[in-house]
């Protein structure tokens, strides 16, 4: 076990609000986890991210091993010290890398796949550079075609080098057009590796234990009695989530009732407004997406309603022509610094010409509105008014 505290502060339902308590701080639940994944969120300093309120960061186990590596990390003081950020801190496993590097490029598909649509950001179809067995993942270098092998016991390992409070076991992740067959296997081998990674382990850094089985209810609910039967300290549903947000959504159902109700629950690579408001109801604490940050690279500024609604889910385009004489603030409901001080013309322009500071500020600006929206989820299941601010932001209650 490591140091972890975990205290839920009220509910509205599932739906519930908690205080939980890592080696470097705490972190007010539901929570989105900002994605460092090279030890920094792009564009942005840790000064701004202090500003912005971010409570806890996410890590990539797998770029970190390959550059700097774990050894200089460590020998410069651990990531916190690295990266001059003092407040909590997660690693994942390298394990999503197994399929994001293999099946992933080899069906163009992200963790979500939907039929006749365009949702996963225009993927090219790729050769694997990732193979799995079971005893790990052996994967080529993206940086220098090195071969490297990634165990379970190293993926623990490289974690503890890298120092953060919470790290996670290596799993696999699977592809959600892989056959029940494939994911049935690929379960062992997940299970397998839990075990491996819960008994290696050696520091206090808090550990998480990962369900996986694609989007099929036995697999699923399998899975979620053996990851819990270990001791693990709080829990992740990740891997596959099917072919629409209802598969999704009835992933999640299926899983939550399995998990013990006082500790952490996080929903791996989601963090989407929608799909945070059906996962916090159905009883999610926290989520980590690299969402804010590459939409405000590709020229999207969240914008919160009326602007902002499911239909054009949240959305603006800040490169269109239309914002080039435009003075107003990206959004006239934001209070960000950046809404505050610019205008759509002056980001229109950063961005047609390229400008670094184009994408620095669309990051802040992005980050700062879902972790409005955070805060703003929380005070409401404080306040039993969960289902009414959801039907402002999605027009309908559903439970």
């Amino acid at each position: 076990m490591g140091f972890l505290n975990f205290k839920i502060t009220s509910d509205e339902e599932n739906a519930r609000t908690a205080v939980l308590e890592l080696k470097h701080g705490i972190i007010n639940t539901p929570a989105l986890m900002p994605v460092a994944t090279k030890a920094t969120v792009k564009s942005l300093s840790p000064d701004d991210l202090h500003e912005l309120g971010a409570q806890l960061l996410i890590c990539n186990t797998y770029h970190l091993m390959l550059q700097p590596t774990p050894d200089v990390i460590a020998k410069l003081g651990g990531l916190h010290r690295f990266m001059n950020w003092q407040k909590p801190l997660v690693t994942d496993s390298g394990g999503f890398q197994a399929f994001s590097l293999g099946l992933g490029k080899e069906h163009a598909v992200g963790k979500l796949f939907f039929p006749g649509e365009n949702h996963q950001g225009g993927k090219q179809q790729g050769r694997s550079i990732a193979k799995i067995n079971d005893k790990g993942i052996r994967f080529r270098s993206i940086y220098d075609n090195s071969n490297q092998y990634l165990t379970p016991e190293k993926s623990i390992k490289v974690q503890e080098k890298l120092g953060a409070d919470m790290i996670l076991v290596l799993d696999e992740c699977t592809s959600p057009l892989s056959s029940k067959q494939y994911i049935s296997e690929s379960l062992k081998r997940t299970h397998t590796w839990a075990k491996v990674c819960l008994d290696v382990h050696k520091t206090d850094q808090a550990i998480t234990g990962i369900i996986q089985g694609g989007h099929w209810e036995d697999l699923r609910k399998k899975s979620a009695k053996y990851i819990t039967s270990l001791d693990f300290d709080s829990y992740a549903i990740g891997g596959s989530l099917g072919k629409s947000k209802q598969d999704m959504h009835k992933v999640i159902d299926w899983v939550i009732p399995y998990l013990p109700k006082d500790k952490p629950r996080h929903l791996l690579g989601i963090g989407v407004v929608e799909d945070i408001f059906e996962s916090v109801e159905r009883g999610v604490d926290l989520f980590d997406c690299v969402s804010p940050t590459r939409l405000a690279r590709s020229g999207y500024a969240h914008i919160r309603p009326p602007l902002g609604t499911m239909k054009n889910k949240y959305r603006l385009k800040m490169a269109s022509i239309r914002n080039a004489t435009d003075d107003q603030p990206i959004d006239p409901n934001c209070s960000c610094k950046v809404c505050k001080k610019y205008s759509r013309a002056y980001i229109y322009h950063l961005l047609k010409t390229e400008e670094l500071l184009g994408y620095s500020l669309m990051s802040y600006h992005n980050l700062h509105f879902m972790l409005a929206l955070m805060k703003e989820i929380r005070e409401a299941i404080e306040k039993n008014m969960f289902q009414t601010l959801k039907k402002e932001w999605m027009g309908r209650i559903t439970k």
